[in-house]
C-alpha cells in the first residue's frame, strides 16, 4: 500500500464547482431541499461517486449513499461518512458540502492507495439538514436514525406549500431503500466550524465532543388592529410591541445567565403589515440552544412563564407551536481520541470542543458511534456567501478525516 493522501486540487476544485450551482441572476447561491437547484447538486454529487466506482443508493426520503464495498467485507458494518449538500438562502460554499465532498475524497484516496478495508465505507449527503424549506432541520439523518417515520417526513408541507415527498419524486430523488437499510458500525462528520473559536485560539483542527440541545418554537401573539394614529397607547392591544418584549426578554435572559445559553429570534412576520395598523398579530420563531439539558429545560420554561404574564399584562392571547426538540448529544469518546491523535500525527494544533450548531452526526449518533472534525471558520461567519476558509485548513482537515476512517476501516 502507498502512502494515503488526499487529491487536494479536486476536492478544492469540487468544492467550488458545487458552490456555483444553484446561483440565481445575482449570483446568490440557493440549493433548497427538493428544489431544481438541489436536484441539480445532487444530479453532480451522484455523477462523481460512479467515477469512483462506488454503488450509489437512495432512500426513499432522498438521502444519498456512495458504498465502497467488496466481497470479502460485504457482510459487515460500513464506516460511514458524510453531511449535507443542500443550503441556506444565500449560502455559502462550505457548510455541509465540504464533509459529504472530503468524504467522497478519502474513499479515493483509499483506493488509490490500494487500501484494503476490513469493512465497507460509505459517503452519506444527507436531506434537508438545513430546515429552511421543510422542518424540522436533519431531517434526512433523523428519519435514517428512525427518529421520524418516513411517512410523517413525505407528507411535511414546505414554507412555499409544497409537500417534501412529492418534491423529491419530482426531481427524481424518491429513492427506493427504506431509510435505515444502511446501519453504520461508526459515524465520522467533518464540517467548518461555523464559529470563531479555532481560529481567535490560532488551532486548526477541533475534535468535537459533544453538541447543544436545540429547541425551536413558533410563538403567535394575537392582539388587535387598529388606528395607528386615533387609538391612544393605553388602550392598544399591540402584538407587535408584545412580540418585541419577547426578544427583548430571551437577550436579556441569555446575556445574565452566565451559562452558554443562546437564544435567537430568526423569523417575524406581522399581520396586517401596514405602516398605520396596529399589528393583530405576530408570528415568530424562538431558537433556544444549550449543551446541557437541565439548562435548555429551564430556559424553555423560562420563556413560558413570560409568556403567560406577557398575555395578561399586554391582553393579547399567546399560542405556541413545538418546531423541533433535540436533546444535547454526547459524541464517542475513542472516535474523539481518535481525532486529537490523528491530530497530533499531523503535527496539526488541535481542541476539544462543543458543536453550537445542529449536524447531521447528532441523529446518527442515536444509531452508532459518532463524532465530528472541525477545521476554522474566518471570522466565524457561516450561513453567509462571506463564509471562508483557508484551502490549507480545508486540506488539513480531509487528512485527518482520512487518518481516522483508515484506522476505524481497519480495525477488527
Amino acid at each position: 500500500m502507498t502512502a494515503l493522501s488526499i487529491d487536494a486540487e479536486r476536492l478544492i476544485g469540487r468544492i467550488r464547482e458545487l458552490g456555483e450551482i444553484g446561483r440565481d441572476g445575482d449570483g446568490r447561491l440557493t440549493r433548497l431541499a427538493g428544489s431544481d437547484a438541489d436536484k441539480a447538486g445532487r444530479d453532480r454529487f451522484v455523477a462523481w461517486l460512479r467515477q469512483a466506482g462506488l454503488a450509489v443508493a437512495i432512500d426513499r426520503v432522498g438521502n444519498i449513499f456512495g458504498i465502497w464495498a467488496s466481497t470479502d467485507n460485504a457482510d459487515k458494518k460500513p464506516i460511514l461518512i458524510g453531511s449535507h449538500i443542500d443550503t441556506v438562502i444565500d449560502a455559502g460554499i462550505f457548510d455541509g458540502c465540504y464533509g459529504v465532498l472530503s468524504g467522497l475524497a478519502v474513499i479515493e484516496a483509499l483506493q488509490a492507495a490500494g487500501f484494503i478495508p476490513a469493512r465497507p465505507i460509505a459517503v452519506a449527503a444527507f436531506t434537508n439538514e438545513e430546515g429552511v424549506r421543510y422542518a424540522p432541520d436533519m431531517l434526512g439523518s433523523l428519519v435514517h436514525a428512525g427518529g421520524l417515520s418516513t411517512e410523517a417526513a413525505l407528507a411535511i408541507s414546505g414554507t412555499d406549500g409544497t409537500q417534501l415527498g412529492a418534491e423529491l419524486a419530482r426531481i427524481g430523488y424518491a429513492g427506493a431503500q427504506e431509510p435505515g437499510f444502511l446501519k453504520p458500525h461508526a459515524y465520522v462528520e467533518l464540517h467548518i466550524e461555523q464559529g470563531p473559536v479555532l481560529e481567535r485560539e490560532g488551532l486548526r483542527i477541533g475534535a468535537v465532543e459533544n453538541l447543544q440541545g436545540i429547541s425551536w418554537q413558533r410563538v403567535t401573539i394575537d392582539g388587535e388592529a387598529n388606528h395607528a394614529g386615533t387609538t391612544p397607547m393605553s388602550m392598544r392591544r399591540d402584538a407587535g410591541h408584545a412580540a418585541a418584549r419577547v426578544i427583548t426578554f430571551l437577550r436579556d435572559e441569555a446575556r445574565g445567565s452566565n451559562s452558554p445559553t443562546v437564544a435567537t429570534v430568526g423569523c417575524m412576520r406581522f399581520e396586517p403589515d401596514a405602516i398605520n395598523v396596529i399589528p393583530s398579530r405576530a408570528g415568530f420563531t424562538v431558537d433556544l440552544r444549550d449543551p446541557d439539558e437541565q439548562r435548555l429545560t429551564a430556559a424553555e420554561a423560562a420563556l413560558s412563564g413570560y409568556l403567560d404574564e406577557l398575555a395578561a399584562a399586554e391582553q393579547v392571547t399567546i399560542t405556541v407551536e413545538r418546531l423541533a426538540r433535540f436533546a444535547p448529544v454526547a459524541f464517542d469518546r475513542t472516535i474523539v481520541e481518535l481525532i486529537e491523535d490523528a491530530a497530533r500525527t499531523h503535527g496539526l494544533a488541535a481542541r476539544r470542543m462543543t458543536s453550537g450548531a445542529g449536524h447531521d452526526a447528532q441523529m446518527i449518533a442515536r444509531v452508532a458511534p459518532s463524532a465530528m472534525i472541525f477545521v476554522p471558520s474566518i471570522g466565524g461567519i457561516s450561513h453567509s456567501p462571506r463564509e471562508r476558509t483557508n484551502d490549507a485548513d480545508l486540506i488539513a482537515g480531509a487528512t485527518v478525516l482520512l487518518d481516522v476512517v483508515a484506522r476505524l476501516a481497519a480495525a477488527e
